[in-house]
């Protein structure tokens, strides 16, 4: 569902959704049920990854400045990146600096020590001048090789282009990890973030991919090996497909909502000839289309409006969210076998009339393989919530945790019931593209501190654990398939707690949440390492 901050607005967006779908009355989309009856269920439990930014804590690659943030351009006595604007190559790399001025970015701003100190690695091509923030003490200074001696106690760590030579620009900055430089090129990924996931089922790449308002539409936009950051445009799906092939874990890619048909077809090419064939491949078309803070939604409803005209826009949007989901699977069946896909189309958790609309429309349900829900263990506190904010901020944990256990997952449950019957009803699959707990503020709430702290504590609470525990067990005696959790590291914030971890360097066996997510995926078969 999220963006990487502000996730719990999306409930205001939902909610307001709903009245309107209930005032309205629900258009309804009649089509023929299913002739097949309803595949076995084979649940399994796979993850999301955390998106590309600088504050991220996941650290998934060895070079922290894959994770860079953009190019600010500053200038002395101008506030942060007021500087004049930046000549940038196509890659994201400075081509040249105005008179007075230098280019600058954060390399991870993760705080409190979270990422490692020591003998830090820099590496570039060109010519030039880089400095950095007092994190980092300069030890050796050689063209296109430095050493840094990394503090992370001292805060994030900052990097400045002061200088360069517009005939060889300063390009290709790798900032690699103490003890990594002679290995980089071939082992990218973060060993410890290796350990943690092996053994998932499923890695969903909705944030990796930076899907959410994607501006993608053609395959010469998309990120590449040769991006100077990957927090603008999201993981190069090179790298994605490496991953998956590392752990063994079949990819869920979710295509741009503007990528023309090249771009779909490329991207399937690419998956074809580098994806271990053994792997199924999860394909859906975008994400969350119906939640309406994102573009992708607003998007949706302008195209199935030109469509059917006189839709409504959430109706337009549904049935948009079919007709370009029959035509993505489409291609990728041009590319693949059948049986390696699983053509997967969305729904709203709390209504099934939205799944209903669009299966039935173009009969999209009989050329798709699975329908796929988030059932969230929703607690969402505003001021004028049952309960309310200011009822809630007087709770203890226990209390939250009371009512999570007996409320919030009682709820879950009913969603995922009647989402099966929908599942059942045209012969397919029922998947959680995201799943977990979901305490979060809403309509002012997040920023109420008490809430927040609230909140945070009963995440860390071992009984947030056995809720999860009894939460997984829901989810497989309803007749779930495969649940990927939101999310796998994040710190946790005034908009939610969605990492099971917060950070890379946290003991996995002191997170009730991880330890039992973990512990359901050994119980189903899977080889992962339960703390």
């Amino acid at each position: 569902m999220s963006k990487l901050t502000g996730r719990g607005a999306s409930i205001g967006a939902l909610l307001t959704l709903v009245g309107l779908i209930s005032a309205w009355g629900l258009y309804q989309f009649i089509g023929p049920l299913a002739a097949v009856e309803p595949p076995e269920p084979n649940p399994k439990i796979g993850i999301n990854f955390a998106g590309p930014a600088d504050h991220g804590s996941e650290m998934p690659f060895v070079d922290l400045f894959r994770y860079s943030r953009p190019w600010a351009s500053q200038s002395t006595g101008q506030s942060w990146g007021k500087g004049p604007p930046l000549e940038l190559d196509e890659n994201g790399w400075v081509k040249k600096l105005a008179p007075g001025s230098w280019a600058e970015t954060p390399v991870t701003t993760i705080e409190g020590g979270h990422y490692p100190s020591g003998l830090y690695t820099v590496l570039y091509e060109g010519k030039g001048k880089i400095t950095f923030n007092r994190t980092a003490e300069v030890k050796v200074d050689q063209p296109g090789r430095m050493k840094i001696l990394v503090d992370s106690q001292k805060g994030g760590l900052f990097l400045s282009l002061r200088e360069t030579d517009p005939t060889n620009p300063v390009r290709n900055i790798r900032v690699i990890l103490p003890g990594h430089e002679d290995t980089y090129l071939k082992e990218p990924w973060n060993p410890a973030f290796l350990e943690l996931w092996k053994g998932v089922a499923c890695i969903r790449f909705m944030d990796f991919m930076l899907t959410n308002d994607s501006k993608v539409v053609k395959w010469s936009e998309r990120p590449t090996l040769q991006s100077a950051t990957y927090s603008l445009k999201g993981i190069p799906l090179e790298l994605m497909i490496d991953l998956a092939n590392r752990l063994e874990a079949p990819p869920w890619f979710c295509m741009p909502h503007q990528a023309d048909d090249d771009y779909v077809r490329q991207f399937a090419v690419m998956v074809k000839e580098k994806l271990n064939p053994k792997l199924k491949i999860y394909v859906e078309y975008s994400n969350e289309i119906w939640n309406t803070i994102f573009g992708q939604h607003r998007h949706a409803s302008k195209k199935g409006g030109e469509i059917r005209p006189k839709a409504k826009p959430w109706e337009a949007a549904w049935l948009f969210t079919a007709h370009r989901s029959l035509e993505i699977f489409a291609i990728w069946e041009s590319v693949f076998d059948k049986k390696q896909l699983v053509r997967v189309l969305p729904s709203m958790i709390v209504n099934t009339h939205i799944g209903e609309n669009i299966l039935t429309y173009k009969d999209a349900f009989k050329n798709a393989d699975a329908i796929a829900i988030a059932p969230y263990i929703s607690m969402n506190v505003g001021p004028d919530t049952k309960p309310s904010l200011d009822e809630v901020t007087k709770w203890s944990v226990d209390q939250v945790l009371d009512y999570v256990e007996n409320e919030a997952l009682a709820e879950s449950r009913k969603w995922m019931r009647a989402n099966k019957k929908l599942a059942d009803k045209y012969g397919l699959k029922l998947l959680a593209y995201e799943g977990g707990q979901h305490l979060s503020g809403i309509k002012g709430g997040e920023n109420n501190a008490e809430l927040t702290k609230l909140f945070h504590a009963a995440n860390a609470h071992p009984r947030m654990g056995v809720i999860y525990e009894k939460y997984l067990d829901d989810w497989v005696n309803e007749g779930g398939d495969l649940f990927c959790n939101f999310s796998s590291v994040s710190v946790w914030s005034k908009w939610g707690s969605w990492g099971l971890l917060q950070h890379m360097d946290e003991d996995p066996a002191k997170s009730p949440k991880f330890k039992a997510l973990m512990g359901k995926a050994k119980a189903l078969g899977q080889p992962v390492k339960v703390p």
